[in-house]
């Protein structure tokens, strides 16, 4: 995996959610085992569980709060790469993680490159338990269609607790100020347009793996 090749002894790692950020775990696991030292810190629970058990050490943004590099995938990259996260749930600790970070990679394939955002995904919103029929229709009158995320029948339970609601706006032309605006709305934790944090991006697709760099 190419975003692996800029992880170097010592470093403090933040590590993704999500099928893409487990495949590069695994591979970060078989650099441990080879000899590579790192310390890990995870953007969710169940990344922490998967880098324990390939030999990864696990340890806390509070313990490490300067995170050297962090490796995530994205749901959707626009040619400035600016993102939309969440899918994989993780998007509250993805962004705090991402903030204290120096060097943000994404990891995608071509087809989660877009012109706008929104343009394939709903924006993922993190919401308070209480008042959530309160909150998801403030969100509708900012021009959405949202709906709560379920799994197994019941809503969807982020490891901080909270509930996701994925708002279909269509294309964002403005994702700085829909950030504050949704932001804004009482009951909302945070949402999912991650600006201004994505070092690189790694693309793959059919003809091989490219770079992006923010200019």
């Amino acid at each position: 995996m190419r975003a692996a090749e800029f992880v170097r002894d010592g470093m403090v790692v933040g590590l993704g959610t999500g099928r893409t950020a487990a495949f590069a775990v695994r591979h970060l696991g078989e650099m441990a085992g080879e000899g590579m030292s790192f310390i890990a810190v995870s953007t969710s629970e169940a990344t922490s569980k998967l880098a324990a058990s390939v030999g990864i050490e696990v340890s806390t943004l509070d313990e490490h709060p300067a995170v050297d590099l962090t490796i995530d995938g994205a749901d959707e990259v626009d040619p400035g790469l600016e993102l939309i996260k969440g899918k994989g749930g993780a998007l509250l600790r993805e962004k705090i993680i991402a903030a204290s970070t120096s060097m943000e990679i994404i990891v995608v394939d071509e087809a989660k490159l877009v012109d706008c955002l929104g343009e394939k995904e709903a924006l993922p919103v993190e919401v308070l338990r209480f008042g959530l029929r309160s909150t998801m229709s403030r969100l509708t009158v900012l021009g959405c269609t949202a709906s709560l995320r379920s799994s197994g029948g019941a809503p969807f339970v982020t490891d901080n607790g909270n509930y996701i609601v994925d708002c279909a706006f269509g294309p964002i032309r403005d994702p700085a100020g829909l950030h504050s605006l949704v932001n804004c709305t009482p009951g909302v934790v945070d949402n999912g347009l991650f600006l201004g944090m994505a070092k690189k991006v790694v693309v793959g697709g059919p003809e091989g793996v490219r770079i992006m760099e923010r200019k």
